[in-house]
């Protein structure tokens, strides 16, 4: 019989192009099941009741006909409406019976798999499989049912029916409602997959691109404990994990991200059959639910689908307590960034100085406004009206009615790869998820604003914040001679600012991540183990949970975070400067008052290379080295160089320089920054033992002009355009020339003056590194101009960087 009359295939009968007939899951799994299993991608077994089994089964309970005059009344704008359509219609479907000659098709086939397994009645999963699922730009993930752990032919049956039912729940039909497809034109395959025993180990989701922002060589996989309902229905924030494409590819073990979740509770299997909640152990909670090694696996076996495809995956993987192995369960096309990613960056500028009231992890990069309303169930959904902020518990796909009316959606649990948080980004809402407390600290029906421009945090706002938007046409920022790069310090806006026009990164700063991220003194965490401290030693080990070893925790943390800068550039340059940090920000961190004292003037103070080389403080920047060798030769990101700030004289410089190769850092290229005096008056003598300079234009201003920026009566005297400032840019910039080494700059200066970006130009420097916001701005002003150099000789172009064409 030709396949497309047959009520059951197995995977193995089944390829990609039988949407029609199996739903876009089924054919995935066939697809895969035929192909990638060959090439080491482990698929579970099964079996799929086809579209053709599911007209058979409406027909012979003639219900065809009902459902379409029951769709007939149906009010798309009225939720009422909705949800008595859904209950009608699934009623009818719940209430009749499978035919006899298909369920002993089904039956002879679940035997089958039972066998193959050796079971005399094997777990299995019940999936449902629209015909118009899965597609590129819909992927209608958690708008049907899936039924776990099921056992015997009549629990078969039942979820067979459940999942048939499920085409209409009242997330289904919102969902089809919204992408424009046609209730009654739509089929559902049912399919049916033996379980993984991930309630014994873990499971969770992968995409393989950032969802966030549509960077595209990443994977992103979350991790919980048990079955991976949990992390579908966004009852709980997963662990977190990045890894970088092209260097896994070159066999790299490049997890350049590993966030620990809130794993609390977790998914088992019932005695009975289905599904049961139960508490994490409090050890499990704080350790990892992956281990580096399946991480890596999983990232090889998602590189292998995205490229079989051609297209980003959006995948679920589940690890068995039992065998130990890992498993894909299923695969769809990821229906945010699969289309052509477009050539307009849009540009958010949001215009407040307060703090946030609350904050979370970001979905999206829009910004939103409405009154607060609190949702606690699901079945109070009615309530809620257009334009509102949706708050609630956890979102899961029932919300899908509310959540495309809402302006944002913020919850107190879930994790970026949540169903609910999916189905936001597809809808273009700004979510923020995993706040924990939003339903506790959000107040009916007071205003609020939902920020999710800001990378991986989410910020909400008291009252309405204004905003404004701008757009730029990529295709029209022309190319210009001298490179412009950019000034980075979150690792959370490294992705997003990639799209940017760009030639790299000529300022990486490490201060972020030290303050934002492991905010303990590196000497705190260096010498842990010896801390008197009791009440500062518990406050260490409370923000360092999955580390024992508290100088690991520094060195991950710092490396994962360059990482992220140096992944997002990859494989332009990224110049990395070592912390800079004056004594009283050091002094801010935790514990940072045991190691810093009190300086009248920090700022010309103990400061950038001379903390490289004092005694005390050279573990510390050892540990900094130990996190660069580690982004560079274990996660493969030999983009990254490095710099060296406040180095006040040529043999500081060299000290510096034999502790960089002393504590591993070599065959690497070594800047240092140009903004002291002494800096550009032996310019020479500094080249002789650093590969190049990028002028801080901003402590070279003070310097030179004998001025405390710090200092609020005088700060206004600052002026990089200054002739003896300029005098001094000049000559460094001739100096570097000359000696043919690289010369940049990464000051403030020229993203705030137009003026003193025009003089770089005319002066050929190499390199100017833009913050982020100003770049496009800056290129089109330089663009629009005509720059040439004048000589003491006579007027020329300099073709080699000063000429803007």
């Amino acid at each position: 019989m030709i396949k497309k009359f047959k009520y059951i295939l197995w995977y193995k009968q089944i390829n990609a192009k039988d949407g029609a007939l199996v739903g876009g899951k089924n054919a995935s799994l066939g697809e895969m099941f035929r192909i990638l299993t060959k090439q080491g991608v482990n698929i579970p077994d099964g079996f799929t009741l086809t579209s053709k089994a599911f007209w058979y089964f409406l027909k012979e309970n003639k219900i065809d006909k009902e459902i379409k005059e029951i769709f007939s009344k149906f009010n798309p704008k009225d939720i009422n409406n909705l949800i008595k359509t859904g209950k009608e219609v699934r009623g009818l479907i719940l209430n009749a019976e499978i035919p006899k000659d298909l369920k002993r098709k089904i039956s002879r086939s679940y035997a089958k798999l039972s066998k193959k397994y050796h079971q005399k009645e094997v777990d299995v999963a019940v999936r449902s499989s629209a015909t118009a699922e899965d597609l590129a730009t819909a992927s209608f993930a958690g708008q049907m049912e899936t039924f776990l752990n099921i056992s015997g032919d009549e629990d078969l049956f039942k979820a067979i029916k459940g999942c048939i039912a499920s085409l209409f729940t009242n997330r289904a039909i919102a969902y089809r409602e919204e992408k424009g497809f046609d209730h009654l034109k739509i089929a559902l395959s049912v399919g049916i997959q033996k379980m993984i025993r991930s309630d014994l180990n873990a499971s969770g989701v992968m995409f393989t691109v950032d969802t966030e922002t549509g960077f595209k060589d990443v994977v992103s996989i979350s991790s919980i404990w048990g079955i991976g309902e949990m992390i579908v229905k966004g009852l709980i924030t997963p662990d977190e994990f990045y890894v970088f494409k092209p260097t896994l590819k070159e066999g790299y073990k490049s997890i350049i991200l590993k966030n620990l979740g809130r794993k609390h509770k977790k998914y088992i299997y019932a005695k009975n059959g289905g599904l049961k909640e139960v508490k994490v152990n409090p050890k499990d909670q704080l350790r990892f639910s992956l281990s580096d090694k399946d991480i890596l696996t999983l990232a090889e076996w998602g590189c292998k689908i995205e490229e079989h495809y051609g297209k980003h995956q959006d995948i679920e993987w589940a690890k068995d307590g039992k065998s130990g192995e890992l498993f894909i369960v299923q695969a769809r096309p990821e229906t945010i960034y699969n289309p052509k990613l477009g050539k307009v960056y849009q540009e958010y500028k949001i215009k407040n100085k307060k703090a946030p009231i609350l904050e979370g992890i970001a979905v999206g990069d829009k910004i939103g406004i409405g009154k607060v309303h609190i949702i606690s169930d699901v079945s109070k959904m009615n309530q809620f009206k257009e334009g509102e902020v949706l708050v609630t518990k956890m979102t899961d796909p029932d919300w899908v009615p509310i959540m495309r009316l809402a302006s944002a959606i913020v919850t107190d649990e879930g994790g970026k790869t949540a169903h609910a948080a999916i189905v936001s980004r597809e809808l273009g809402i700004p979510a923020i998820v995993g706040t924990q407390y939003a339903t506790k600290k959000l107040k009916n029906g007071k205003v609020v604003t939902v920020d999710c421009t800001q990378g991986l945090s989410g910020r909400i706002f008291e009252g309405e914040v204004p905003f404004e938007i701008k757009e730029y046409n990529l295709e029209k920022v022309p190319n210009l001679k001298t490179k412009i790069m950019m000034n980075i310090g979150a690792p959370d806006i490294a992705f997003k600012s990639s799209f940017i026009p760009n030639k790299g990164v000529g300022l990486a700063r490490e201060e972020f991540i030290i303050a934002e991220k492991i905010r303990i003194h590196p000497l705190a965490l260096y010498n842990f183990k010896t801390l008197k401290d009791k009440k500062l030693k518990k406050q260490i080990s409370d923000l360092t949970v999955e580390h024992k070893d508290k100088r690991e925790f520094f060195v991950k943390e710092l490396a994962e975070g360059i990482a992220q800068i140096g992944a997002a550039f990859y494989p332009k340059e990224v110049i990395v400067r070592f912390s800079d940090f004056k004594t009283n920000e050091y002094r801010n961190l935790i514990g940072g008052e045991l190691y810093e004292g009190e300086e009248s003037n920090p700022m010309i103070g103990f400061r950038g290379a001379s903390r490289y080389i004092d005694e005390q403080f050279q573990p510390a920047f050892k540990m900094e080295c130990q996190a660069i060798k580690r982004a560079r030769e274990v996660f493969g990101l030999k983009n990254i160089t490095i710099m060296v700030p406040f180095c006040r004289t040529v043999e500081e410089g060299k000290v510096v320089r034999g502790l960089i190769s002393k504590f591993g850092l070599k065959d690497i290229k070594v800047y240092v920054m140009c903004e002291i005096p002494s800096n550009v008056i032996m310019a020479d003598k500094f080249l002789d033992v650093f590969d190049g300079m990028s002028i801080g234009s901003n402590d070279l201003t003070q310097l030179v002009l004998g001025i405390d920026r710090d200092n609020a009566r005088i700060a206004h005297m600052t002026n990089e355009m200054d002739p003896a400032v300029i005098e001094m840019i000049t000559s460094v910039i001739k100096t570097c020339q000359k000696r043919k080494k690289y010369i940049g700059i990464c000051g403030q200066a020229p993203s705030d003056i137009p003026e003193f970006a025009e003089f770089l130009l005319k002066e050929g420097i190499e390199s100017m590194s833009l913050n982020p916001d100003t770049v496009i701005k800056t290129i089109l002003n330089l663009s629009s101009k005509k720059i040439t150099k004048t000589n003491k000789n006579k007027n020329r172009k300099q073709n080699n960087h000063g000429t803007v064409d």
